[in-house]
């Protein structure tokens, strides 16, 4: 069957997905006139065209659209014969982040490039390369007499975005969907390309625009400084409210949890695994030093752990026209990172609360833009699962299987662990060291994306027995 899997990627799937980089089919945020552009429908009609060609004996494909929302792919296939009664959800998604500028020589984002076991292009590898994984791992499985459940995948067109559609769409689907027993996104990655990695756990978010306000316009420095306090002297009275900046704790109750002791072994066995898989995650400057010296430390920091960073600042000229003025207010953007089982709208009401109460000196605080994303904490892993895992680790890859957890978002995935809290999660994909997604280079590494759809297949094959 890997030998299969390695075929059709050589064959189909490399071609078609070398198509799709072409279509710069980027998200809805970063696209204002993505309906008469048409470059989303274009990249669903181009992987629909793709999968309708593999002539699945009764799949069922069709492009769902809701008024006013980014359109999305659906495929299902009917279980093989005494499989499982529950459905396999798997998901990804095929819109692009915007194309930025840098790439390297001979390379561009719409582009497709082949270089040294990679394909580069925006889309490659977040990610285009899904849709084909997970019909290629059903193909693979009805070619070589395994089994599967139904399997339903659903490939969105706003996950760049925040998936502002998706809710609506699981909704309109719901009954449809029938009982999920096993949820399979492709939109993730790991530590190296040696070994299958699972993610369990993604933190949430707040997002929060504060003003702070000391007076109703400029005023010479020399005249009013002394007299009136500075509007960026208060924020920072108010930012020591929520951030030990010292430390970079963040204080308020709300934001912090006890990580789970499954989560603490986890990350010492994933640094233990792949050494370097956090500390050399970001490319530091000379002299330049992480918070901790403790690789396991470091990862439950990104993991598990509370931050605050300060994304975008307002009131405050550029240096170049700068006068002595005491600025009337400062605004600044706050991103948290919370926990991934923190409550993101009690987060969100507790920083509100600590920002607003008992002012210094009277100012004034104004809140503008806000936002709140639930995080996701994977359910234990069933023993069917682990065994699955186990066989994909060792026939596949060579190397036993891993867990890590990321320090960044995936808002959907606490809204399908919401809606099936039964099912078991299998959040995996191809992104790794040098994929660059979202930056110049983004590049799929094409052999570690065909074990990684030889796995799904051992998993779904697994579900469908159990």
């Amino acid at each position: 069957m890997n030998t299969f899997v390695q075929q059709q990627w050589e064959s189909s799937v490399l071609p078609s997905l070398s198509e799709l980089v072409g279509i710069p089919a980027v998200s809805p945020a970063f696209d204002a006139d993505w309906e008469a552009n048409g470059h989303l429908d274009a990249v669903v009609e181009h992987v629909r065209g793709w999968t309708a060609a593999r002539g699945i004996t009764g799949a069922d494909i069709e492009v769902v659209r809701l008024p006013g929302r980014s359109p999305l792919l659906l495929v299902d296939v009917p279980a093989t014969e005494g499989a499982s009664a529950e459905t396999a959800l798997l998901y990804g998604h095929l819109d692009k982040q915007p194309p930025v500028g840098g790439w390297s020589e001979g390379l561009g984002p719409w582009t497709p490039v082949v270089r040294d076991g990679r394909l580069y292009g925006r889309g490659a590898v977040d990610d285009g390369y899904s849709g084909y994984a997970a019909i290629t791992a059903i193909e693979a499985l009805r070619s070589h007499g395994g089994a599967h459940p139904r399997c339903v995948l659903l490939l969105e067109t706003g996950e760049e975005s925040g998936s502002p559609d998706l809710p609506a769409y699981l909704e309109h689907l719901g009954e449809r969907l029938g009982r999920v027993g096993l949820v399979v996104c492709l939109d993730s990655g790991g530590g190296d390309y040696d070994r299958l990695w699972l993610t369990t756990s993604l933190r949430g978010m707040v997002q929060l625009n504060v003003t702070v306000r000391v007076l109703d316009a400029g005023q010479h420095s020399g005249a009013a400084s002394g007299l009136v306090p500075d509007s960026f002297r208060i924020a920072r009275q108010l930012l020591d409210r929520l951030e030990d900046s010292a430390t970079g704790e963040i204080r308020l109750p709300e934001l912090n949890v006890r990580v789970p002791e499954n989560r603490v072994a986890e990350a010492r066995a994933g640094v233990e695994a792949a050494p370097g898989l956090v500390r050399e995650s970001v490319e530091l400057p000379e002299g330049m030093r992480m918070i901790s010296d403790d690789e396991a430390e470091l990862a439950l920091h990104n993991w598990w752990r509370p931050t605050l960073t300060v994304i975008g600042a307002d009131g405050l000229p550029h240096p170049s026209e700068a006068g002595n003025v005491l600025r009337p207010h400062t605004t600044l953007d706050l991103s948290f990172r919370l926990p991934p089982t923190a409550d993101p709208q009690r987060a969100l009401d507790a920083v509100r609360t600590a920002l607003e109460t008992d002012i210094p000196y009277g100012a004034s605080v104004e809140f503008g833009h806000a936002e709140a994303g639930q995080g996701f904490n994977a359910p234990d892993t069933a023993e069917w699962l682990n065994d699955a895992l186990d066989a994909a680790g060792t026939e596949v890859f060579g190397n036993d299987w891993r867990t890590m957890g990321l320090g960044g978002s995936i808002p959907f995935m606490g809204l399908l662990h919401d809606n099936y809290p039964d099912a078991q999660f299998v959040v995996t994909g191809a992104l790794g060291p040098g994929s660059n997604a979202h930056v110049p280079d983004e590049s799929l590494h094409l052999d570690y994306a065909a074990k990684v759809t030889s796995a799904v297949a051992y998993v779904l094959d697994a579900h469908a027995r159990r």
